[in-house]
């Protein structure tokens, strides 16, 4: 009763880690102009996604288009494409697997052991996500980071974090707790059933 309970939260978890993931993957604000000096009147707001960039201007609407190359965008939000779809590929793939393996679902029937299996697989799959999530994340906001204290650059150039990047960390710590109840209950599972097997003999 207790590991399908957590399995549960473990499920519970990860959706809201896609959830997170597939609003971060899609919103335009991973990277936000940051206008500084105190002579500077702040005219227009920019903000980069992975699919678009978008701009408001004073008393404007947001105003957003999409990318019309590819090779428009820098090397970590080209890289953040990739890594953010094959993350969503991965949690989606892992929350249909480890549907089959839990104690609630009579998909497989009288194989405990299979089933701890599969939720095993489920959530490496899981953890897999979550490295594709906090890889580009944390890769993009390392750039922006850097490239903000480069004295190099002129205000112009420089971004601040955009919320697109805050809610990729919060889902990726998501999908980290869902993919390791997952595999830690099930581990544990099946190293009591070998011991059961050792003090019979």
């Amino acid at each position: 009763m207790a590991n399908s309970m957590m399995e549960i939260v473990a499920v519970v978890l990860t959706l809201v880690g896609l959830i997170g993931a597939a609003a971060s993957t899609g919103m335009p604000m991973w990277r936000v102009t940051a206008f500084i000096g105190e002579n500077i009147i702040v005219m227009e707001t920019r903000w980069e996604g992975l699919w678009m960039n978008c701009f408001r201007q004073a008393n404007i609407r947001m105003q957003c288009k999409a990318y019309d190359s590819l090779l428009a965008l820098p090397q970590d939000l080209q890289a953040a494409r990739g890594l953010m779809c094959t993350a969503l590929a991965l949690c989606g793939i892992g929350i249909l697997i480890s549907v089959v393996g839990m104690q609630c679902t009579s998909c497989i029937v009288n194989n405990d052991k299979a089933k701890r299996l599969v939720l095993i697989v489920a959530g490496t799959l899981i953890l897999m996500s979550c490295i594709c999530v906090l890889i580009p994340v944390s890769w993009t906001g390392h750039v922006i980071i850097t490239d903000f204290y480069n004295p190099l650059l002129i205000d112009a150039q420089r971004r601040e974090l955009g919320e697109a990047l805050y809610i990729g960390w919060v889902a990726s710590a998501f999908l980290f707790a869902g993919g390791c109840i997952f595999i830690c209950c099930n581990i544990q599972s099946d190293e009591k059933d070998s011991r059961r097997v050792w003090t019979r003999r």
